[in-house]
């Protein structure tokens, strides 16, 4: 028999690409859906999949994923965003390398080709951007921080060949929207860690990125999208560190939406 795997899918008004992350992963033992209370079609979508499914408030990524970790039955979870496939072949990849896993392996992580304005994006940085995504429920947990947390867990993690395809940068205006909200979880994150702000990080620091991204790891290469792509990795970041000074201006706990 298959080896029985726990897909963990966190979601919130995601019909728009949800249904092609299920069709992805339909094969496995069991789907569970986490939601942050979608008011679209997401959840009718998740049903038709038969998607176990719990709704939870959502305060961060990372909480929201761990909340649902204990509410996985199989020993192996694989953790799917709305936005993203499993490229072929990662099913049968997946398949072979846990038939008779070694004790020792707590943890998988993937490779994940990002597809930026409709094409995958091999430079600037973001290839192959690996992710640890399958693991055994038990022994791993997401790092606490606000936004862009990872899986860690405490023994051997080995990686796979096959990709997760993400598609997580459709069209700018979706990029736009999304930056206010990032950049603000990062400007609370590097709050709670204790990191001031300095006022060379708005000043030289973005000049630096630009440079590192676009010719030190070869944007140039992807065209007027990879320029697109590493003028806003510069602008997050400055958005970020102008966030983190208004949190010390003003004294304030978190950043204001």
């Amino acid at each position: 028999m298959p080896p029985q795997i726990s897909i963990l899918l966190p979601t919130f008004n995601n019909a728009a690409t949800v249904r092609e992350t299920l069709e992805s992963v339909k094969w496995a033992d069991e789907i569970l859906v986490v939601d942050s209370f979608s008011s679209d079609a997401t959840l009718e979508i998740c049903r038709e999949y038969r998607a176990q499914i719990l709704q939870h408030e959502y305060i961060n990524s990372a909480k929201q994923k761990n909340w649902a970790l204990s509410h996985c039955r199989n020993e192996w979870v694989l953790q799917i965003d709305s936005d993203e496939v499993l490229e072929t072949g990662l099913r049968a990849e997946i398949e072979e390398v846990l038939s008779a896993p070694v004790s020792a392996v707590k943890a998988f992580r993937l490779p994940r080709k990002n597809h930026v304005l409709g094409r995958w994006v091999r430079h600037a940085g973001i290839y192959p951007d690996y992710q640890t995504r399958l693991f055994r429920r038990d022994e791993g947990r997401w790092s606490e921080r606000e936004v862009h947390a990872h899986v860690k867990v405490s023994g051997e993690v080995k990686t796979l060949q096959h990709h997760i395809m993400h598609f997580g940068m459709p069209n700018i205006s979706k990029q736009l929207r999304n930056l206010d909200r990032y950049t603000r979880y990062e400007a609370d994150e590097l709050r709670k860690q204790g990191i001031r702000f300095r006022w060379s990080r708005l000043i030289v620091r973005p000049w630096a990125i630009f440079f590192h991204r676009y010719v030190w790891q070869k944007g140039f290469l992807e065209g007027w999208r990879g320029f697109i792509l590493c003028s806003y990795l510069t602008i997050y970041d400055f958005l970020t560190h102008a966030k983190l000074w208004e949190l010390e201006e003003h004294g304030l706990e978190h950043s204001p939406r």
